[in-house]
């Protein structure tokens, strides 16, 4: 989810012609690469590592009152070897319970993701998050792996080009690195409708410029959505082969934690 020193993954850009002079029209060849770390999101070239064993987190015995039900939620790189790295507290359910859920995620075992492309696909470090749910008067957790974060697929030939298979004179910004809003609380009721609509100014770079709430939910829940969208990376719009400056609307959906 959403941290300040979270380096993003962008999607590698290719475009013929997208920075050219000429009124050539682009054709997207858009390919998932690592953050600055080495480290990918999921998306359609890198597969979402998978819990093959989870140790159960434990209540922790130094909470008198077994009665205090609620969750952690944790963020992490799943390295090459499927090992956790860089865990992070995402959603706090007080030390000793994040404590037990750190110590079982260190102890579970993942089958890492791989980035496809390759003959045997290749072992990668993948961001995720993984939420254990301390029941009230229950004893044990089970680790959940959730993906908030993730890399989609370039645009299909039928959204950049005509029936002909001709180039299409304007395309909108599309995004290509999305994130979910995290809710302020977890526990408040909440709108029957829990998406947002954010509308944001694309720039030439793909890049998320003057965000700003078009239909909100209150709650809270605004400000939320706002910043996911502030993390986004589209492709940005064309004009004639040109890349150009675009609105659009995002609808904005919330971690469901």
């Amino acid at each position: 989810m959403i941290q300040s020193k979270f380096a993003f993954a962008f999607l590698a850009l290719t475009a013929a012609g997208l920075c050219a002079q000429d009124a050539t029209p682009p054709i997207w060849q858009v390919h998932q690469a690592p953050d600055q770390d080495g480290v990918y999101y999921s998306g359609p070239e890198v597969s979402v590592p998978v819990l093959v064993r989870d140790i159960i987190a434990g209540y922790p015995s130094n909470v008198a009152q077994k009665d205090v039900q609620g969750f952690t939620v944790l963020a992490m790189v799943i390295d090459a070897k499927g090992v956790p790295q860089h865990i992070q507290v995402l959603h706090s359910h007080g030390d000793a319970f994040d404590q037990s859920a750190i110590a079982a995620v260190k102890a579970s075992k993942f089958d890492p993701g791989k980035l496809a492309g390759k003959p045997v696909p290749k072992p990668v470090p993948v961001w995720i998050d993984v939420r254990v749910v301390f029941y009230a008067n229950f004893s044990q957790a089970v680790p959940q792996v959730l993906i908030t974060e993730r890399d989609l697929p370039p645009p299909t030939a039928s959204q950049v080009e005509d029936k002909h298979h001709n180039p299409l004179s304007y395309t909108p910004p599309f995004p290509i690195h999305t994130v979910d809003a995290d809710f302020a609380d977890p526990y408040a009721k909440h709108p029957y409708v829990e998406v947002a609509i954010v509308t944001v100014l694309v720039g030439v770079d793909g890049l998320p410029k003057d965000v700003y709430v078009r239909r909100g939910l209150g709650f809270g829940l605004d400000a939320k959505a706002k910043a996911a969208v502030e993390h986004y990376r589209f492709l940005p719009a064309t004009k004639k082969g040109k890349p150009v400056e675009e609105r659009r609307d995002i609808q904005v959906s919330f971690a469901k934690f």
